[in-house]
C-alpha cells in the first residue's frame, strides 16, 4: 500500500522542480505551468469519491491494481509529450490512476489493521510514506534533469509501478462492502465540472483579466454546479457522497483542516521551485536539495503527530500544525530581492512541520467517525480535500503571483515600446523575462531585475493571502474541533 502511494506523492512533487525547464523548453507561461499542476489534481480530487465507491463495490484490490496500470500508461504518454497542451491531457490521465488508487491503499490498510493503536501506527506510516514521495521528488526530479530530458522524471513512475503490481498479486488481501449501492455517475459529473470550472475560472484570471465576463461566467458556472452536486446528493437514492458524515464535527472540520493545509503546501511549491530557480539561481538539482528540509521535516512530524494526538488530543495537535503552517507563511511573505535561500528557510521548515502534524491527525479522526464497510468512500472524501485543496492553492497562489507580476510589469514598462510578441513573453512569466533580458546582453540587465521584482511582489501577496487562510483554519479547529475523535464502534 505504502509503495502504490509513494508513486502518487511523489508525482504530486517531482513536476514542481521542472516547471523552469518547461518554460525554457516548451516555452510554457505561467498560466500552463498552473494547469499542468492542477490537471492531475483536478482529475484525481474530482474522480476519487466516485473510484472509493466503485472500489467500495467491485473489490478496492482489482481497483488498486487497475490504477497502477493505468497510471503507469499515463507517465509514459507524459514524458513524449511534445507541447503543453498534450502534457495536460497526460497529466489529467495520471489523476484518472491516481483516483483509483489512492482510496483503495487506504481503506485496505484500515480493513487490514482492526486494532485501533495498530491502525494509528499504519496510518502514521502510510503518511510518512506520502512524506517521503514529497521528499524524494524534488531530488529525484533534479538528478533527472541535471542528466536527461524533461521527459524523464514520469518514466521513474513505470519500474516503481511495476514493482508495486508484483508485489501487490501475491500480497494484498481484497476488501469490498457486500452491500454497497450502485456508482453515482450524476453526482461525479458534477462534481467534476464544478471544480473544473471553478479552477479554470481562478487560472485564467489573470491572462484575461478577473472581470473578464468569460472567467466570471465559468466562476460562477462552477458554484453553481457544485450547489446542484450538494442538493444531487441530498437527494439521490445512492450518493456518492455522504453528507450526513459532515455533522460530525471529527469528520467535518478534519477533512477541512487537511484542504486549507494543502492549500498552503501545494501553493508554496508550486512558487518556490519558480524563486529557487529564477531568482536565485539554483539549477533543478540544487532546488531539490534545498527544498528537502520541508519534506524531510513532514516525514519526520508525521509519526510524531500520531503520537501527540494519543498524548494531547487532536484540536491540539492539528491546531497547532495549522499555527505552524500559517507562520511559515508569514516568514516567507517578507521575502525580498535582496534576500537569499537562508531567509526563506525558517518558513519552509515551518510549513513541513506543520502538514507534518496535520495530515496523521486529520486522518485519524476521519477514518475514526466512519463504519468500517464504509471506508472507500471515507478515505476517498479526504483524499478529495486533500486534491482539491492542494489545487486550489495551486490556483489561487499562482493567480495572486501572476496578476501581481503582469500588474507591476505593465506599470514599470508604460512607455517603453516592445514588440507585442516580446511583451507577452515576459509578461507570462519570470523565465521568459529573463529569457528575453539573457538574449539582450548587457542592456536586457535592467528589465531582468525589473522581473525579478515583479515576481517577488507576486510572491509576497500569494503568500500572505495564504497566511491569512492558516490563521483562519487555526482558529476554526481550536473552536469547533472535538478534543480527541469520535469513534465508530469496531465491526
Amino acid at each position: 500500500m505504502c509503495l502504490s502511494l509513494l508513486v502518487v506523492s511523489l508525482d504530486n512533487t517531482i513536476v514542481n522542480v521542472a516547471l523552469p525547464t518547461l518554460v525554457r523548453d516548451l516555452n510554457a507561461t505561467t498560466t500552463q505551468l498552473q494547469w499542468v499542476v492542477d490537471a492531475y489534481a483536478l482529475a484525481f480530487g474530482g474522480l476519487m469519491l466516485v473510484a472509493g465507491s466503485v472500489a467500495d463495490r467491485i473489490g478496492r484490490k482489482r481497483m488498486l491494481l487497475a490504477g497502477l496500470m493505468v497510471f503507469g500508461a499515463a507517465s509514459g504518454w507524459a514524458a513524449v509529450s511534445g507541447s503543453v497542451g498534450m502534457l495536460i491531457a497526460a497529466r489529467a490521465a495520471m489523476g484518472v490512476g491516481g483516483a483509483m488508487m489512492m482510496p483503495a491503499t487506504l481503506a485496505i490498510i484500515i480493513d487490514t489493521f482492526r486494532d485501533p493503536r495498530e491502525r494509528s501506527r499504519a496510518i502514521g506510516a502510510w503518511a510518512a510514506t506520502n512524506g517521503l514521495g514529497i521528499a524524494v521528488g524534488p531530488i529525484a526530479g533534479g538528478l533527472l534533469l541535471e542528466h536527461f530530458w524533461w521527459g524523464s522524471i514520469f518514466l521513474v513512475n513505470v519500474p516503481i509501478i511495476v514493482f508495486a503490481i508484483a508485489c501487490g498479486v501475491p500480497l494484498i488481501g481484497d476488501s469490498r462492502d457486500r452491500d454497497a449501492t450502485a456508482p453515482d455517475p450524476v453526482g461525479a459529473l458534477l462534481s467534476v465540472a464544478g471544480v473544473g470550472l471553478l479552477l479554470w475560472g481562478i487560472i485564467e484570471a489573470p491572462p484575461r483579466g478577473w472581470d473578464s465576463p468569460l472567467v466570471l461566467g465559468a466562476g460562477s458556472a462552477g458554484l453553481a454546479t457544485l450547489l446542484g452536486f450538494v442538493l444531487w446528493e441530498q437527494h439521490v437514492a445512492h450518493p456518492m457522497l455522504q453528507l450526513d458524515v459532515f455533522r460530525r464535527r471529527s469528520f467535518s472540520i478534519a477533512t477541512t483542516s487537511v484542504g486549507l493545509a494543502m492549500f498552503g503546501m501545494f501553493g508554496a511549491m508550486f512558487v518556490l521551485t519558480q524563486y529557487l530557480q529564477f531568482d536565485l539561481g539554483y539549477t533543478a538539482l540544487e532546488t531539490g536539495v534545498r527544498i528537502l528540509p520541508v519534506a524531510g521535516l513532514l516525514a519526520v512530524a508525521a509519526p510524531v503527530s500520531t503520537a501527540l494526538t494519543r498524548v494531547i488530543g487532536t484540536k491540539v495537535t492539528v491546531a497547532a500544525g495549522l499555527a505552524s503552517a500559517a507562520g511559515g507563511m508569514v516568514q516567507l511573505s517578507s521575502t525580498t530581492t535582496a534576500g537569499g535561500y537562508g531567509d526563506s528557510l525558517p518558513g519552509m521548515c515551518l510549513l513541513g512541520l506543520g502538514a507534518g502534524l496535520i495530515l496523521p491527525a486529520a486522518i485519524d479522526s476521519i477514518t475514526g467517525t466512519l463504519p468500517q464497510n464504509r471506508m472507500g468512500v471515507g478515505s476517498a472524501t479526504n483524499g478529495v480535500f486533500l486534491q482539491v485543496g492542494g489545487a486550489l492553492g495551486v490556483a489561487v497562489i499562482g493567480s495572486l503571483l501572476s496578476t501581481r507580476y503582469q500588474d507591476h510589469l505593465t506599470r514599470a514598462l508604460a512607455g517603453r515600446p516592445l514588440p507585442s510578441s516580446v511583451l507577452d513573453t515576459v509578461k507570462g512569466s519570470l523565465g521568459g523575462a529573463l529569457e528575453v533580458a539573457g538574449r539582450a546582453g548587457p542592456a536586457g540587465g535592467p528589465l531582468g531585475a525589473l522581473a525579478r521584482e515583479s515576481f517577488i511582489a507576486g510572491l509576497r501577496l500569494g503568500f500572505t493571502v495564504a497566511a491569512f487562510v492558516g490563521a483562519g483554519a487555526c482558529v476554526l479547529a481550536l473552536a469547533a474541533l472535538p478534543v480527541r475523535a469520535w469513534r465508530h464502534r469496531e465491526q
